[in-house]
């Protein structure tokens, strides 16, 4: 009883310890606050709000409300509360968007000195615009989850797919940050995408041009970068990147807005762990692309494409006799 008590003892709080330790803390956000002069480092203390991160999930979420009403609404939506419900959700998506629009043009504006676009009027219209383009991105959506659907064998339903497949997961934002993006919205496509990208594992920059029926099996690691031009009914499994040949040390100043990367045909299926590279690479329609295979050239319609068998040793775990179907070392 005592050598616990003694411990409870050692364990109580020391009152003149902990002031010691919290007596410098004035000093430690000093030296932050003065950190905020130089000019190195990167920090935004303005009057003026840039656009909140939080703000921009949230609208994901309400997004993804209008794309499939019903799926994710923390309320039961019928025949007879869908007008209310969509009504509420679009002026929510509204109000919330027109803002981080809205701040991120401004935040442009200022921090590049660039010619005033009236950012509260050019959040409201571009907001309103994405919201008309709804029904349109709804039906492209479609098409997606019948293309994973239809592609895999797992799926026991399309609601499974939408409820729980991270790959169209990806593709809805990409979708709706794409329309952002093609609008000449700032921030906020990409905060959306890479938003998507650290829930899921798929990366797909909302530059990137992709047609309907795209589907994505698994996805974990898939990379598709800026200028990717993907047509229609195109499969990719994990692990495939679609990217630039290496890059000089200023190749954000030289290569900004050119193409860099690979242009995918119709019908293109590519397994997983593949790599595609290079602005001029074409991979021609209806090819299939195996696994782990390394292109940095165009390839054919029509072709397959895949690497030589490796060679595989089979021995048994004493190491006496080869193992029946396996070659011997």
């Amino acid at each position: 009883m005592s050598s616990a008590v003694h411990r409870q003892d050692r364990c109580k709080p020391s009152v003149g310890q902990i002031s010691r330790f919290r007596s410098r803390l004035p000093g430690v956000a000093e030296a932050i606050i003065a950190s905020c002069a130089d000019a190195e480092c990167y920090t935004h203390v303005d009057y003026e709000p840039i656009p909140i991160r939080q703000a921009v999930v949230a609208t994901i979420g309400l997004l993804r409300d209008l794309l499939f009403p019903g799926f994710f609404s923390l309320n039961k939506v019928d025949p007879v509360t869908l007008r209310y419900s969509t009504g509420k959700t679009t002026a929510e998506v509204f109000d919330l968007l027109s803002e981080q629009i809205c701040h991120s043009i401004r935040h442009d504006c200022l921090r590049y000195n660039q010619a005033c676009e009236d950012c509260e009027s050019r959040g409201h219209e571009l907001s309103l615009r994405l919201l008309e383009e709804i029904p349109a991105i709804r039906r492209v959506l479609a098409t997606d989850v019948r293309a994973i659907y239809d592609g895999d064998p797992a799926a026991k339903s399309h609601d499974e797919i939408i409820f729980s497949y991270p790959g169209i997961f990806a593709i809805t934002v990409y979708r709706v940050a794409h329309r952002l993006h093609a609008l000449n919205v700032p921030l906020l496509p990409r905060i959306m995408t890479e938003h998507a990208h650290s829930v899921t594992g798929i990366d797909i920059h909302p530059g990137a041009e992709i047609g309907e029926r795209f589907a994505i099996d698994h996805g974990t690691g898939i990379v598709i970068g800026e200028t990717s031009r993907i047509g229609r009914n195109v499969r990719l499994y994990q692990g495939v990147t679609l990217g630039a040949l290496s890059l000089p040390r200023n190749a954000g100043e030289t290569h900004r807005g050119k193409k860099r990367h690979p242009t995918i045909e119709d019908d293109v299926i590519i397994y997983s762990g593949a790599t595609i590279l290079g602005g001029d690479t074409v991979i021609g329609a209806r090819s299939v692309i195996g696994g782990n295979v390394w292109i940095t050239a165009s390839v054919p319609a029509d072709t397959l494409v895949v690497i030589d068998p490796p060679r595989l040793i089979y021995k048994s775990r004493n190491g006496e006799t080869p193992v029946a179907g396996g070659r011997d070392g």
